[in-house]
């Protein structure tokens, strides 16, 4: 029997998903109604765009470090660790002002860059398996954040802390929100006031494209990764490339991490996977569905967090008794389902190798 062809399938699911939101326009009680009504609710696009910032980072963070040619697998790791330093340092400052609070997001910052440098160190002097180095740097964040919060609060979950205020960008919020006009009343509501973990995101989405297609650095990123020889021929080391890539990697995926427990949750829960859950690996399953780009990056974690956002609609606003488990999982199965479909896609071709020069050596 002959397979049917991705872009078959594809054209299938597109179509589904065209026929759904008609049907819901058409026939605004039906199932397909509500699903649409709960859809384009703006507290859904805000959800969003919260949940969305820690994959976006933490992906943002492994295009640099993969394209440089080392893989990253371990920014689970980073995210953990960043988002229980950050609400350490803030709680030891008080945690009330914004002051303490932006201080603490800082710290878990620098953490995340220190535990990613110490990854760059194994990974690029010592040589060490990539693949492994980066599992146990998700282990030992995974087990020292929640040991640490023990010793300290006496529980896996940190106490719990102020959180970063929205911001509003003045004059135009007014504007678009008493403008009568539907569209612009939800990008009013929506996008021009907004927490600030928010517009970081989309600023580090605009810089990470920025640099990766129009700067000296970024070329000197891509061949790093494609091929470290013409670098090193040209004078450039490519040890150090590759540090900065890793680096870079700590600083967006702590931003992440920060931006999860210290921007928008206000504390830090350790139990089980950790509050993080498995963001880091979303991230990787976004970059590669991105193609390395960061703007198509940015897509599939949109993507993924507004399944997700969805589900918690779904749950929060139908009277439909659908197992919870089923729900949540949607956003999971449809990464899967896009992956497949979108199919193999082309890794640098020196990620994961080592790269020996006398002059790095």
């Amino acid at each position: 029997m002959r397979k049917p062809e991705r872009s078959t399938i594809a054209s299938a699911l597109v179509a589904f998903a065209v026929a759904v939101v008609v049907l819901g326009v058409l026939f605004p009680r039906s199932a397909a109604g509500e699903l649409v009504d709960i859809a384009s609710r703006p507290i859904m696009a805000e959800i969003a765009l919260r949940l969305a910032v820690p994959i976006t980072l933490a992906a943002l963070g492994g295009i640099f470090a993969e394209k440089s040619g080392v893989i990253n697998i371990g920014l689970e790791g980073l995210l953990i660790i960043s988002a229980f330093t950050a609400v350490l340092a803030a709680w030891a400052l008080g945690g009330d002002t914004s002051v303490d609070l932006w201080v603490g997001f800082l710290v878990g910052v620098l953490a995340s860059v220190l535990l990613a440098g110490l990854f760059a160190v194994v990974c690029i002097e010592y040589e060490a398996d990539q693949i492994i180095a980066g599992l146990a740097v998700w282990l030992v964040a995974l087990g020292l954040a929640p040991f640490a919060s023990t010793v300290v609060f006496g529980s896996k979950n940190t106490a719990s802390i102020s959180r970063f205020s929205e911001w509003t960008v003045p004059v135009l919020h007014d504007l678009f929100v008493n403008s009568g006009v539907a569209p612009l009343e939800y990008v009013g509501q929506v996008l021009l006031r907004a927490n600030p973990i928010v517009y970081l995101m989309f600023a580090a989405v605009a810089a990470s494209w920025y640099v990766l297609e129009y700067t000296a650095f970024g070329r000197w990123i891509e061949a790093a990764g494609e091929n470290p020889k013409a670098l090193d021929t040209a004078g450039v080391s490519v040890h150090h490339v590759r540090y900065a890539g890793v680096l870079i990697s700590g600083v967006l995926a702590g931003i992440g991490g920060a931006s999860l427990s210290v921007g928008h949750v206000g504390s830090f829960v350790g139990n089980g996977t950790t509050m993080i859950d498995g963001k880091g690996f979303i991230a990787i399953a976004t970059y590669l569905f991105g193609n390395y780009n960061p703007l198509g990056t940015f897509a599939a974690a949109m993507l993924f967090s507004g399944l997700d956002s969805l589900q918690i609609g779904i749950q929060q606003f139908t009277p439909y008794d659908i197992p919870s488990q089923l729900i949540q999982s949607i956003p999971y199965v449809t990464v899967v389902l896009v992956l497949v479909l979108v199919g193999r896609t082309r890794t640098p071709d020196s990620a994961g190798e080592h790269y020996d020069t006398g002059e790095d050596s």
